[in-house]
């Protein structure tokens, strides 16, 4: 038993309030509202949402897209470039906190000559922002968003200008297209999120495959459902369509990771 007292100066003991607030914590403490860890671990690898960004350009072919991405970041500024519409490609750098702050870093790289005209992105666009979105219509927005690459050239992997989509750049050009802030490289991409089983993959979820270390993932693929996935297949070919059903992919298939 917990014996708790405060004496006052006229020598009475005032404990029951105090009693009563322990007793109500520590059966706080032993109930239900403490978090599992497994949900501190899925907190802990949810993806933060994207903030202001800035969008630059329109060219019609993928290959200028990619050169003004690569001269961008070689500015050691954060950038990819999309599919705005057929046809028509666009780049977006950057994830600041304010609009002030984007439009500061649009003004200097416009005065360099780097960009011409520029357009705030609000975070409030993105699919990932917009009120009440259930969570299978983000992924159908996911899912939409990758097929849009579908015919576009893989063009990473160079030594100098024209480097574009490898397959980690793919997938992290489609979350934060949708407003959500997925890491650069597969191995990141691979550490964030949570683990999900091959038979309870969804739309959105990525894939991870090894070439030949099974320790170590090389590629990322988006699913889109029915065994299907969106992916950067490599130098020399477009983004496409594969299956996981395909030898080639079942053994080199590692596992898979849910965002949402």
């Amino acid at each position: 038993m917990i014996s708790l007292f405060y004496l006052t100066s006229k020598g009475q003991t005032v404990h029951a309030a105090l009693c009563l607030l322990i007793l109500l914590l520590l059966a706080g403490c032993a109930g239900p509202s403490i978090p599992h860890r497994a949900i501190l671990e899925a907190r802990k690898k949810a993806l933060a949402h994207m903030g202001y960004t800035v969008q630059v350009g329109a060219f019609a072919k993928a290959e200028n897209a990619s050169r003004l991405t690569e001269i961008l970041r070689r500015q050691g500024v954060d950038a990819t470039y999309f599919v705005a519409e057929k046809g028509l490609f666009k780049v977006r750098f950057g994830n600041f906190t304010t609009s002030v702050a984007a439009a500061k870093s649009a003004k200097s790289l416009q005065a360099s000559g780097i960009i011409e005209e520029y357009y705030i992105v609000n975070p409030g666009q993105y699919a990932a922002a917009r009120t009440g979105i259930s969570r299978d219509a983000l992924r159908e927005e996911i899912s939409k968003t990758a097929h849009s690459f579908i015919g576009v050239p893989y063009l990473w992997g160079g030594d100098g200008l024209g480097d574009g989509f490898d397959c980690s750049g793919l997938t992290m050009t489609v979350y934060q297209l949708n407003g959500l802030n997925l890491p650069r490289t597969s191995r990141e991409q691979s550490d964030a999120g949570n683990s999900v089983a091959r038979d309870r993959l969804a739309k959105g979820d990525l894939l991870f495959f090894h070439a030949t270390n099974r320790s170590k993932v090389s590629h990322v693929a988006l699913y889109i459902g029915n065994d299907q996935f969106i992916h950067a297949p490599g130098r020399g070919k477009k983004i496409c369509i594969d299956s996981l059903s395909r030898p080639y992919f079942q053994a080199r298939y590692v596992g898979a990771r849910s965002y949402l």
